[in-house]
Parts: structure tokens; C-alpha cells; sequence
């Protein structure tokens, strides 16, 4: 009995452990095969192993041998992200353009611009002009700049006419009620509130036959600026009255023209120099030609000149020379705007010889001449006190 029973003990042990071990063996099974079909599906980065397992091929009834694919076939994944790849990197690098960010300035900031331009027109030292300008009814519109919120008065021939404000930004405009009279106009500006003058003035000439013959200048420390020239020029604008030929080789012209602009003067086409007409529309202009020859045929130009120095008119005189008179003397009519100094540099070559002039005409006070008033000029004088 207790043979019998020790030897069933031991073969239901061995049976136990026969299906033990064929349980774990099953589950291995299991485990390849689910492995080779989850590789077989995905087909990625291994192919299956070639090798045989004895242990199961005995307990496997069917063994499944697995197709063998290309090499493309097999790693067809990686191929197809690295084409991904650059197609990615192609459009990024050819076609994207990135996307404009719009900043929005917040309200403070347009305050410190503000605060900033507020600074600029307050370092403007004295009134200035922008512009004055005719206009074809005859009004003119003044425009300038001074400190922002701040009255400018606007002066015109040394009268107050007009006070205007400034805005923000320093601007100010203004423009009379009517239509300026015929005739000249200096205008200047004063800050009102530190009685500063505007370091510029503007010259404005109204003329009778409207505001395309008109003119205005901006005169600074420099010179003049044309701020309007004449658009239309006609006959008398610009006209030559009297031509006087010296013994001492000299050639004075005198003439008409539009005030505050130059007139130059050539002879045959040889520049001579250059005046500026005055106020009252009148002009003289002396220089050295030489000896001109008794009989022979010259050419006098005298042209206008804008701001630009663009010639806007020409006036040419032909001329032949005559004999000279064998007179020492020569006489001028005083024309308004006209000094001493001046007939004395056109007639004898320089201005400090004015009180030869007057010591000849008998002038007491060489600062006060007359128009219409004649004057004997005695052109060899000079010559004898060089």
C-alpha cells in the first residue's frame, strides 16, 4: 500500500510538471507568434528571424515562413518622413512669409510724441515766416511759426494789423479782410508775449496789373528769397531810361523795374555785374567797359532775374557809338530811393566819393537829395584823386 501509494505520488508529480512545463512552453508559443504578427504588420525596423526554434517546431503544426520584401518595401516609414521632412523644409523656405505683427501704440505713448513736438516748437528763438503769398483777388495770406498756444502780431509797413494765435504744433495763419492797395509792403512779425520781432521780413509788391506781375520776397541777413515771383511779365516791367557813356570808360544804365529783384548788365553778351532794384521800382548800375570805338556797333543787355536768378526778362539796346562831346561833366536826375553814395560808386566807381557830388551841386547835407533835383556829376574828379 504504501509502495503503490508512493508510486502514484510520484507519477501524478511528473505529471504536474509534464504540464507545467507544456503550459509555459504553449505561452511562449504564444508570445512568438503574436510578436511575429505584430512585426510582420508593422513591417518596420526587423524582419523575422530566419532561425528555427526546435522546441517549436515539434509543438507548432503549421510554421509560417514570412515573404521576404525589398529593402524600400521594408523601411518605407523612414522614407516616407524624411520626404516630410524636406517638403516641410522646402515651404518654410521658399513660400512662408511670416505673419506681420501690428503693434498698437498705447495712448501714452502718442502723449510723449505730443510732449516731444511740443519741445521742438518751443526751442523756435523768434517768429518766422512759412509763406506769403498774393493772391489773385489781391489778399495776401501770411503763414508762420511761433510757440505753441502763444499771439503773434503780424506788422505791416511798422503798423500793427493783426494778432493771431499759434495752435499746438507753433502754426499760425492769417489773411486780411481785403484786398491790399497798389504799391510796396514790408511785413515783419512780434512775438506778443516776450515782444520778440521776427529776425525776417517780407517784401510785398502789389502791382496794377494783378497779382501775376506781383511780387514777394523773404529778406534775411543772407539775402532775399523769391517766395512769389511774377508769373506774367509785360512791357514796363522792365525798361531802360537813360544810358551815359563816360570819357573815364565807364557805362552807366539806369532803368525801371519790378522792385527788391536783380537786374545784370552785358555788353555784347560780356557780363558786367548786377543791382538790386529798389523799392520804387528804380535801378542804376555802373561798370568799366574801356574805350569804345567811335563808329563801331555794340550791343546792351540788360535782363531781370528772379530769386532763382532765372532770367524772367530781357530788354537789349543796339547802339553805335558816337563821337565824344569832349564835356568833363555829366548830369543825373534824382529819382526816388536814390542816395549820394550810390549815384557816386555808378558814375565815379565808388561810393566814399559822394561828397564830391555834393561840394559840386552845393548839398549842405549830403543825406538829404531830391527827386527830380539835377545833379552835375564831375566824372574826372575821381580820376585826379586817385
Amino acid at each position: 500500500m504504501a509502495g503503490n501509494n508512493i508510486g502514484k505520488t510520484k507519477r501524478s508529480t511528473d505529471d504536474l510538471i509534464n504540464n507545467a512545463i507544456a503550459q509555459q512552453n504553449d505561452w511562449m508559443e504564444n508570445r512568438r507568434n503574436f510578436a511575429r504578427r505584430f512585426l510582420k504588420t508593422l513591417n518596420i525596423f526587423a524582419r523575422p528571424s530566419q532561425k528555427n526554434d526546435d522546441a517549436n517546431a515539434e509543438n507548432a503544426d503549421v510554421i509560417v515562413q514570412p515573404q521576404r520584401r525589398s529593402g524600400l518595401c521594408a523601411y518605407w516609414f523612414p522614407v516616407l518622413c524624411a520626404i516630410v521632412v524636406v517638403l516641410i523644409a522646402v515651404w518654410v523656405a521658399f513660400f512662408h512669409r511670416p505673419v506681420e505683427t501690428v503693434v498698437i501704440v498705447p495712448p501714452v505713448a502718442a502723449a510723449e510724441n505730443s510732449h516731444i513736438v511740443a519741445e521742438t516748437v518751443q526751442q523756435i528763438t523768434v517768429p518766422t515766416f512759412d509763406i506769403v503769398r498774393i493772391e489773385p483777388t489781391g489778399k495776401i495770406v501770411v503763414a508762420g511759426r511761433w510757440r505753441a498756444n502763444t499771439n503773434v502780431s503780424i506788422v505791416i509797413n511798422g503798423e500793427i494789423v493783426a494778432t493771431e494765435r499759434t495752435n499746438k504744433n507753433g502754426e499760425f495763419v492769417y489773411s486780411p479782410a481785403h484786398a491790399l492797395d497798389v504799391g510796396n509792403y514790408t511785413i515783419s512779425l512780434i512775438g506778443v508775449s516776450e515782444n520778440i520781432k521776427s529776425d525776417e521780413n517780407v517784401f510785398v509788391y502789389i502791382s496794377p496789373r494783378g497779382y501775376k506781375n506781383s511780387v514777394s520776397l523773404l529778406m534775411t541777413h543772407d539775402g532775399s528769397t523769391l517766395l512769389q515771383a511774377p508769373t506774367m511779365l509785360v512791357d514796363g516791367d522792365l525798361s531802360v531810361t537813360k544810358i551815359d557813356y563816360l570819357d573815364t570808360g565807364r557805362i552807366v544804365i539806369t532803368g525801371d523795374a519790378l522792385p527788391r529783384l536783380r537786374v545784370s548788365l552785358s555788353l555784347n553778351d560780356k557780363y558786367l555785374g548786377f543791382a538790386r532794384v529798389s523799392d520804387h521800382k528804380h535801378f542804376g548800375l555802373g561798370a568799366d567797359v574801356g574805350k569804345l570805338q567811335v563808329g563801331q556797333k555794340y550791343k546792351l543787355t540788360v535782363r531781370l532775374h528772379d530769386g532763382d536768378g532765372r532770367t524772367i526778362s530781357e530788354v537789349n539796346r543796339n547802339f553805335t557809338m558816337p563821337e565824344m562831346t569832349g564835356d568833363d561833366d555829366t548830369y543825373y536826375t534824382v529819382r526816388r530811393g536814390d542816395c549820394l553814395w550810390i549815384i557816386a560808386r555808378n558814375f565815379l566807381r565808388r561810393g566814399v566819393l559822394f561828397s564830391i557830388i555834393a561840394d559840386r551841386n552845393n548839398i549842405e547835407n549830403p543825406n538829404l537829395i531830391f527827386p527830380e533835383q539835377t545833379l552835375q556829376i564831375p566824372t574826372n574828379s575821381a580820376e585826379q584823386i586817385e
